[in-house]
């Protein structure tokens, strides 16, 4: 799999909206400029859509609120494994509490 600079993606995405209004569809001007880098189209097309709605320009999730919500999923998991960890604790720490006492 072929690894792109940040700045190899904007360079693509501007061509691509540079070369737009040339070609009769989104597609063909996605594949001209594929051709020229000579890459996928596809992966062309994901890195426009992306710039797109981080631009606002397209309804979706932008690149910034996604790592959020990865970030925060991650926090999440993290407090359900600390939340049982806690509430074994509380288990054990309970049984001994209640455990007759011999004098």
């Amino acid at each position: 799999m072929a690894r792109y600079t940040n700045e190899m993606r904007e360079r693509a995405v501007r061509m691509v909206a540079e070369v737009r209004s040339e070609h009769p569809h989104e597609t063909a001007a996605l594949r001209h400029v594929a051709g020229l880098l000579g890459m996928n189209v596809e992966t062309l097309r994901l890195w426009v859509h992306r710039a797109e709605v981080d631009a606002g320009e397209r309804p979706g999730t932008t690149t910034e609120e996604a790592e959020e919500i990865k970030r925060l999923k991650r926090e999440v998991a993290e407090l359900r494994r600390a939340n049982e960890i806690l509430k074994s604790a509380s288990v054990f720490f309970a049984k001994e509490l209640d455990r007759p006492t011999t004098k």
